[in-house]
């Protein structure tokens, strides 16, 4: 990739962006002294692609209030911003890549100065110090720090662009070898307990090194408890020379230096720690060299830090999208239809207040009833729903194959006592309405439904347990006449306990006159008026069993 600009210096971070343009083996980080920062095939422009699959106007980043974005000038093969086509003006973050239509043109990553340039420590040297350093030493020959500045600055863009904890600890061991002249280089990172495990291991040759039987865990030890780096390039002149590791193995330069975060400013904490050996003895590491490993090890400390935090929101996202299928799957179980019928009509709707709830409702008809059943189930979240997508299926099985309601109840019950579900249970109501207007009931510990008849609004009585709280347990039946226009009313206490912004309850008397009103869609409407904007804290679940004759 060809490039040519007008005036790049070293501006103030605070200023202008600066961009890393990769083609290739080829890279050279820009910063240029003004905005916008043009992009394209004519020669005069900041960042020139001498191809002509670029457009010669091809794009352009601009910065409004503080915000860097980059806008396509309708060129012929796009630009792409991690990927996605832009179209028009896309916002930048930092680590963003930049593509220009194909991949063999290269890209940018774009990386805004005050993500990318951070403040030295004011007892260790960063970038710029050590550039500085390196500087005045050159007349006395100081090439080898030269490349070992070069080293570093390589792995730290490499530890900023990366995106995976894995590559950024095999970029740290990779760099540290090269630096040092190691044959080992070991990372160690401290679990949630404060214990260590090894994350990553590789030597001289790049190979990966799986265990760490043969390290001096005593060295370790000490820079990870005393939060102290051990830089020894003769252990025979030192205090370590009569360790059993470091006789059995014959090692002869150790390097431990601590992975330190420093949360809001309090004392630093051990996250890990990097670890080098070898058995040949290394001459003494200068100044400069010390200041880039820790320089490295704090850059790598930090990283090590935000990935881990990518990767904890990585895992957020993917749980509450397996959340979101978990209960779009559960809705699609809970969606029914309910089917025709000459003697009843059945109307049944449920509001979760989470993704996925533990109320469920299900109609099944038969060749000689029409049956309706609904549940709430213990607890809230995807154990509930597990338990009730379970129940709903042990249920319409059995009601399809008109079993006796209360010998689905003994079922229901014996299976979860027998499964031993941390104390989940399910209230229950079942009824079983025949062409003559026979309706058989059966209700295990759930809130009492209403039985209208007549016109007269009456409540039935439980005379059972919930399933699965009780072992020994029978379960017994209630059986009404109904006449036409008789109707039964069952919900969950959701709604009754909905409440509104001042904290009060709907409760029985508003239901009460809700279902005098006879009309099930006013029970719902009224529930909604009464809450209005306060969300509901359990699942709202009615249903409504009419005989018609």
């Amino acid at each position: 990739m060809a490039l040519l600009s007008t005036s790049f210096s070293f501006p103030e971070p605070e200023s202008f962006p600066c961009v890393l343009v990769v083609r290739g083996t080829e890279e050279s980080i820009l910063r240029p002294q003004h905005l916008p920062i043009t992009i394209g095939r004519k020669p005069e422009k900041d960042i020139y692609i001498a191809d002509t699959r670029v457009s010669r106007d091809h794009a352009v980043i601009v910065g409004e209030e503080g915000q860097f974005f980059i806008e396509d000038q309708n060129s012929k093969l796009g630009t792409y911003v991690n990927g996605v086509r832009v179209s028009g003006r896309q916002n930048l973050s930092p680590n963003d890549r930049i593509d220009f239509g194909h991949a063999e043109l290269g890209y940018i990553i774009f990386c805004p100065p005050t993500e990318t340039i951070k403040p030295p420590s004011s007892t260790e040297p960063g970038a710029r110090e050590l550039l500085t350093q390196i500087s005045e030493q050159q007349s006395v020959g100081a090439a080898a720090d030269l490349e070992r500045l070069s080293l570093f600055l390589e792995a730290a863009r490499k530890l900023n662009t990366a995106c995976v904890l894995d590559e950024i600890l095999v970029t740290l061991i990779e760099a540290t070898l090269r630096l040092t002249k190691a044959e080992r280089g070991f990372v160690f990172l401290c679990d949630k307990s404060g214990k260590l495990r090894l994350a990553a291991g590789l030597d001289e040759g790049g190979r990966t090194l799986r265990e760490d039987s043969t390290i001096s865990h005593s060295t370790l030890m000490k820079a990870v408890t005393s939060a102290c780096e051990f830089l020894i390039t003769d252990t025979a002149s030192s205090e370590l020379a009569q360790q059993m590791s470091i006789m059995n193995f014959d090692l002869r330069t150790v390097i431990c230096i601590p992975l330190l975060r420093h949360p809001d400013g309090s004392a630093p904490q051990v996250s890990g720690a990097l670890y080098l050996d070898s058995q040949r003895i290394s001459r003494e590491l200068s100044t400069v060299s010390n200041d880039l490993l820790r320089a490295i090890s704090r850059e790598a400390a930090a990283l090590v830090e935000n990935a881990e935090l990518v990767q904890e929101q990585e895992s957020t996202r993917r749980y509450e999208q397996e959340l979101a299928i978990a209960g779009t799957i559960q809705q699609q179980l809970m969606t029914v239809k309910i089917p025709g019928s000459s003697f009843a009509q059945v109307h049944a709707r449920n509001i979760p207040c989470k993704e996925i709830g533990g109320d469920f409702f299900d109609v099944i008809a038969t060749e000689s009833s029409i049956s309706a059943v609904l549940a709430d189930i213990c607890g809230k979240g995807v154990s509930a729903a597990l338990l009730a997508s379970i129940l709903q299926g042990m249920i319409y099985a059995q009601l399809k194959a008109s079993v006796p309601l209360a010998e689905i109840a003994d079922v229901a019950n014996r299976f979860l006592c027998q499964k031993d579900l941390a104390e989940k249970y399910a209230t229950l109501t079942i009824a079983r309405l025949s062409p003559a207007g026979r309706l058989e009931f059966i209700n295990c510990g759930h809130v009492t439904p209403f039985l209208v008849r007549g016109g007269r609004l009456a409540r039935t009585q439980p005379q059972n347990p919930p399933v699965g709280l009780l072992e020994d347990v029978s379960y017994t039946t209630e059986t009404y006449e109904l006449a036409p226009g008789d109707r039964l009313v069952v919900f969950t206490d959701g709604i009754t306990e909905a409440q509104n912004a001042a904290g009060e309850f709907f409760g029985d008397d508003r239901l009460h006159e809700a279902v005098a009103a006879n009309s099930f869609d006013e029970i719902f409407a009224r529930v909604q008026a009464f809450c209005r904007d306060t969300p509901l804290n359990d699942d709202c679940t009615l249903l409504e069993l009419q005989y018609q004759a």
